[in-house]
């Protein structure tokens, strides 16, 4: 049977599950709720242990300020851009584990930007953020590339890897 990607599907012919585990997914003759539910945003594509280590970040939070709290009293965006970028700034140097709560600090990077998206669609979301910068990052991304081909023979990066 040929594969089909889920939004292929046509409406009169409901997708099938195939026989031999790790396979993608074939027409099921059986099941026409399938046709519909393939058209529904796809949770099956979202991590379970990354949002379960989100939920033990949010309740961190909800034990701390309340939960819930971001969607009453709302949020700063500065507030929320250093939280996470300190995390990543911490994951990225080497720390692993967050130290008040032991999570790991990508997981609470993203519990971070988790609460700032629900306040933007919400409308619980205060923009601090500067003034519109001018472009900047495809001037950047030029000169970049004119350093790569400057120096095209590159010395080796000195990282964790051994």
């Amino acid at each position: 049977m040929t594969r089909m990607p889920e939004w292929e599907f046509e409406k009169t012919e409901p997708p099938t599950w195939p026989q031999d585990e790790g396979q993608a997914p074939v027409m099921k003759p059986t099941n026409p709720k399938d046709a519909v539910g393939v058209l529904k945003y796809p949770m099956s594509y979202v991590s379970a242990p990354v949002l379960a280590e989100m939920a033990v970040g949010m309740a961190e939070g909800g034990h701390k300020y309340g939960r819930h709290n971001y969607r009453v009293i709302g949020v700063r965006a500065s507030i929320y851009y250093d939280a996470t970028m300190r995390h990543l700034m911490q994951w990225w140097e080497g720390e692993e584990l967050d130290p008040d709560s032991g999570l790991n600090h990508i997981t609470k990077a993203l519990t971070s930007l988790c609460v700032l998206r629900d306040a933007m669609i919400q409308g619980k979301f205060n923009d601090d953020r500067p003034p519109k910068s001018k472009a900047w990052a495809e001037d950047l991304n030029a000169r970049t590339k004119a350093l790569d081909k400057k120096y095209s023979e590159k010395k080796a990066s000195y990282t964790e890897i051994k």
